[in-house]
């Protein structure tokens, strides 16, 4: 049950602060140090020792290897796999336009345009890094 509630306020944390991390990459790395401490209080605070401890590592991953290059490289993974999810949607827009299915053709649609979101963000992001290099 408590996965219910955590896994939605995680999302929502780093979609709203994606826009934050618009400085440069040194203020980016702390943004992102700051976003795991938030879920680091919020894990303790609820006794989740294995998020506790999975946070723990990724804090000291970002003190150790944040670096303007590794966010950069970090946000072209993820312009990748994005395009690769636009790809998967357009096609199963395909199949459904083929078999004429109007709810179906409406559902992709939306899934289409919710990827194609989803990879603007993810290339703005992508800028904002590429800009601090």
């Amino acid at each position: 049950m408590k996965r219910v509630f955590i896994i939605p306020s995680i999302l929502a944390l780093f979609l709203v602060n994606n826009s934050a991390m618009a400085g440069n990459s040194s203020q980016g790395c702390e943004i992102k140090k700051q976003k795991i401490e938030t879920q680091l209080k919020y894990a303790k605070a609820h006794g989740n020792t294995y998020r506790v401890n999975g946070l723990e590592r990724a804090l000291e991953n970002v003190n150790r290897y944040c670096t303007s290059d590794s966010l950069y490289r970090d946000s072209q993974q993820k312009i990748a796999e994005k395009q690769k999810k636009v790809a998967e949607r357009e096609a199963e827009l395909q199949e459904s336009v083929q078999k004429g299915d109007p709810e179906k053709i409406a559902k992709h649609k939306r899934k289409v345009a919710e990827a194609k979101a989803e990879l603007k963000e993810a290339q703005d992001l992508s800028d904002i890094y590429k800009d601090t290099l």
